[in-house]
């Protein structure tokens, strides 16, 4: 491309001007930091500027630009960077370039694919240039010898021996080279050779005693045009080693519109050359052309001629041009240029090609036949299915896949030979075997004893297409898991079967998952969705309640969610199956669950796989159930008592669905624990025995301390707690039945609007009294006696004590508590003798609306007794130590509705219970 030199004045840039369009700005910036995209107008003005600048006199600093830069992210080159260097970020990729003619023709041929791109023309992208160069690239390496020298290039002739010298000549416009103390010499048209012997013979002959050498400096420069279907047509400056190549890639490459295969070159004198790319590109399609340019030649890239379009399983999918004037090409040529095919037999091809009319039509081809221009090649595996193979998967080091028949893969012993094949803590009573029939397709699990075979006791042999599965123990310990229970109620991932959106999921154990997750690594939560197992086994109990009745009898845990196994991802319907060949073994053993085995197995044998038998079992009543191996009608349950004191575990043979429990021992022992906390010496937590009283526990903990005050001891009990709260539940049930009663009362008798009682007021705040009764925490406390004096002279008080219960013992008080309707609530110090009546009065007195009649104290041991702050009573008695008097108030606006009264009275108890049990609880933790 023509530039104008730097000393010379700037030339027009646009459209008016003499020359074509300006180089564009680097993609990049040094460091490989991307460069902000620009508009053209605002890259023509930085490179006029920059051309500008390099004229403007020294010091004087360049103009700013006019326009506005984009606002890229702030990004530091790595060569700017301190401390060590950081790979700069690559650069952004380059937006697709859109689909030719040719491209979307044979586009639309093809079968949609969203994961696969459309197939480009071949050979195009290698002849893009991203920019004209700036000036003509001088080429690299040697001249070869047989270069032809031209007018205008520089010679470098240097004499040794009588002359001396070194020179430079450029041959002159006649061709000649004008050497002193020589005749002219002809030297255009020339080759380079051909010129040093004559110069060395010349130089023999007139310069006696002198010896030449040449070689080339300056090449000269020859204008060429491109034209036709190129990016930039026009006249391109190259030198005079440049190809046919250089010449395209200075004109921006080829468009895809134009030929690879039928370029012509035309010299002066009417000489034309076809010049066919392909060879060059992809080695392919004909001998080498002859790619060297001369003086006077022009290029012309022709429209694209006819193409075909290759895709499939072959090396190289594209779309290829069919040779110059050909209008077909043979199968083997086009296979040639897109690599041959990956298989090396076996391949079909499927040609889509074109009637007479028009109509398109699918068929398949040979070796011999050839495709037309706008056919449509598609290779294909004969048969794409995988013979003579198993695999190897599950609970081992890495899936794998073997030869079916001879050597290891011709039975489940040979295939295992390598006990490292076996990951650690594998399942030793069962491993399955996925099998398909050869005649029917379909497929089914065998079970083997994977211990046996392993010891080299059994042995299966193996088919083509078996897929040896083996389980690990956590996949085992996951069959008796809370989501599995769920889905032997009929309900998969917490929804039940009869659901809608249950009932429309597909069946997901149809068929195994192709892309499963890589055995250990760990799996999603096992809802119906991540676990098609679950819905697999959902469906199956749904339909059949008593087919899983053996696996639902072992009482486990329905609490949390466990993840799925990887096992039962790849294979579903392996879950059913298992639970189907499972044996239950609950009581005193290791691990109580499912464990599938095969016929005719040891208790020994599954005990081990458990954990053993625990040393608690009672060995001498081990029950065992087992159902009728025979189809009949009726199924009877046997059940078996065995004595197995002699730990003849081998002698009991179990066969699938049996149930094997072993219970507990007689043990006096309690299930759990008591809590002493507070007062006590050795305050902690205890186990007790059966039948143990609160007075054996108070002397295991050393007895009371001397500031304990067992008249305010705090007994609760989880057994109680529950029946409060069903009391708490009860009276919130009766409060609101109460306020619908009400309401319908005050309906009927016309109290309505403004005239009487704010009957939606009182409602709602009835509604919020018993939602707030509702979720109230019961504080599960009882009133127990817990001085050990008074316990050893009344054993009846002595309470028996279950596990769980906790007993606070805190320190003596020295304060009372006044609260409810007087004049400054709040808690006054212990006077000996004084009554209820005289802590109100030193409270500031009742309130307006207070109603002693109903005044109560609650005493430190959790009962509550009248007040006596009535008319007509006598102040009631003495008022212990850390007593709460509490006034309540008039609730005359409330006559009607009495439950209220009651409501608002156990509330009070509540949290005046909770209150007292939280500040024990934290006096016996301060200690």
């Amino acid at each position: 491309m023509l530039v104008q030199s730097p000393s010379a004045p700037h030339a027009q840039t646009g459209p008016n001007g003499p020359f074509l369009s300006p180089p564009s700005l680097p993609p990049t910036l040094p460091g490989g930091v991307p460069l902000p995209v620009l508009p053209p107008g605002a890259q023509a003005e930085i490179l006029q500027r920059i051309l500008d600048g390099a004229q403007s006199p020294a010091g004087r600093p360049a103009p700013a630009p006019s326009y506005a830069l984009p606002a890229p992210a702030p990004v530091t080159p790595a060569f700017a960077r301190p401390g060590p260097a950081v790979a700069a970020p690559p650069p952004p990729a380059a937006p697709a370039e859109p689909l030719s003619p040719a491209e979307a023709f044979f586009a639309a041929r093809e079968a949609p694919d969203a994961g696969k791109p459309p197939l480009r023309q071949f050979g195009y992208d290698g002849l893009a240039a991203s920019a004209p160069p700036l000036a003509p690239q001088q080429g690299f390496g040697a001249v070869p010898e047989d270069y032809l020298i031209g007018r205008d290039d520089e010679l470098v002739l240097a004499f040794r021996g009588r002359a001396r010298q070194t020179m430079s000549l450029r041959v002159g416009r006649d061709g000649a080279l004008l050497v002193p103390d020589l005749a002219p010499i002809p030297a255009a048209g020339r080759r380079l050779r051909d010129l040093r012997a004559d110069l060395e013979a010349r130089a023999m002959r007139d310069l006696g005693g002198s010896e030449v050498f040449l070689s080339l400096g300056q090449l000269r420069q020859m204008a060429v045009f491109v034209g036709g279907e190129v990016q930039r047509p026009g006249v391109q400056a190259l030198t005079s080693l440049s190809s046919v190549l250089d010449a395209l890639a200075a004109a921006g490459g080829v468009r895809r519109t134009g030929s690879l295969r039928a370029i012509r070159v035309e010299g002066p004198g009417g000489a034309r050359r076809i010049v066919d790319l392909y060879p060059v590109v992809a080695g392919e399609g004909g001998a080498a052309p002859d790619l060297m340019l001369r003086e006077g030649e022009r290029i012309l890239v022709p429209p694209l001629g006819g193409a075909v379009a290759v895709g499939g399983e072959v090396t190289r999918p594209g779309i290829y041009e069919l040779p110059a004037g050909a209008a077909s090409a043979p199968l083997s040529a086009v296979l040639a240029l897109a690599g041959q095919p990956l298989r090396p037999a076996g391949n079909r091809f499927v040609l889509d090609t074109t009637d007479g009319a028009g109509r398109r039509s699918l068929h398949e081809i040979g070796p011999r036949d050839a495709l037309r221009r706008g056919d449509a090649l598609r290779v294909e595996p004969g048969t794409d299915v995988a013979a003579g193979r198993i695999r190897l998967a599950g609970h081992v080091s890495a899936p794998l896949t073997r030869a079916a028949g001879g050597g290891r893969g011709g039975s489940l012993r040979a295939l295992l030979s390598d006990p490292r094949l076996v990951r650690p803590d594998p399942y030793p009573r069962l491993g399955v075997v996925w099998r398909t029939d050869a005649r029917t397709r379909t497929r089914r699990f065998l079970p083997f004893d994977l211990a046996r075979v392993l010891r080299g006791g059994a042995d299966l042999p193996l088919a083509e297409g078996d897929e040896v599965v083996l389980l690990g123990q956590a996949d085992v310990l996951w069959l008796s898991s809370p989501g599995v229970q769920q889905a032997l109620r009929g309900e998969a991932g917490g929804a039940a079967a009869d659901d809608p959106a249950f009932q429309t999921a597909p069946a997901s154990g149809a068929q195994p998952i192709a892309a499963a997750q890589p055995v250990g690594t760990p799996a999603a939560a096992s809802s119906g969705a991540d676990c098609p197992a679950l819905t697999t086994l959902a469906v199956a109990a749904r339909a059949s309640r008593g087919r899983f009745a053996h696996a639902r009898s072992g009482g486990f845990p329905d609490i949390g969610r466990l993840p799925c196994p990887a096992v039962f991802v790849e294979y579903p319907l392996l879950l059913p199956f298992l639970l189907d060949q499972a044996v239950l073994l609950t009581g005193e053993v290791g691990l109580p669950g499912l464990y599938p085995v095969t016929g005719d197995t040891g208790l020994d044998a599954v005990l081990a796989a458990a954990g053993g038998a625990a040393d608690t079992a009672d060995l001498s009543t081990v029950e065992l159930s087992r159902e009728p191996a025979e189809n009949t009608g009726a199924l009877p349950l046997t059940r078996l008592t065995l004595d197995l004191r002699s730990r003849n575990f081998a002698a009991i043979r179990l066969s699938p669905r049996d149930a094997v429990r072993l219970p507990r021992g007689f043990a006096d022992r309690d299930t759990g624990p008591v809590t002493l906390t507070g007062e006590f010496l050795r305050p902690g937590s205890y186990d007790i025995r059966r039948g143990e009283r609160l007075s054996e526990v108070i002397a295991r903990a050393g007895g009371l301390t001397p500031q304990a005050y067992p008249y305010g001891a705090v007994f609760t009990r989880e057994s109680v707690r529950a029946r409060q709260q069903e009391g708490f539940a009860r009276s919130a049930r009766e409060l609101e039945q109460g306020l619908m009663q009400v309401a319908a009362g005050q309906a009927v008798a016309g109290v309505r609007g403004g005239g009487g009682t704010d009957l939606g007021g009182a409602i709602a705040a009835g509604r919020e009294l018993a939602n707030s009764l509702r979720g109230a925490r019961a504080a599960g406390r009882m009133v127990v006696e817990a001085n050990p004096v008074l316990l050893a002279g009344r054993p009846e008080l002595d309470v028996l004590l279950e596990p769980g219960d906790l007993i606070a013992i805190p320190k003596r008080p020295n304060e009372v508590t006044v609260v409810g309707s007087v004049l400054n609530p709040g808690s006054l110090q212990f006077a000996t003798g004084w009554r209820a009546a005289d802590y109100v009065r030193a409270a500031g007195g009742e309130q307006r609306f207070a109603d002693p009649g109903r005044a109560f104290v609650v005493l430190p041991n959790g009962q509550s007794v009248p007040a006596g702050l009535g008319a007509w009573q006598a102040g009631g008695p003495p008022v212990p130590p850390g007593s709460l008097v509490v006034v309540p108030q008039d609730p005359s606006p409330y006559e009607n509705w009495g439950f209220l009264r009651d409501a608002t009275q156990v509330l009070s108890q509540i949290a005046l219970s909770t209150a007292a049990l939280a500040v024990i609880v934290r006096t016996g933790s301060a200690r």
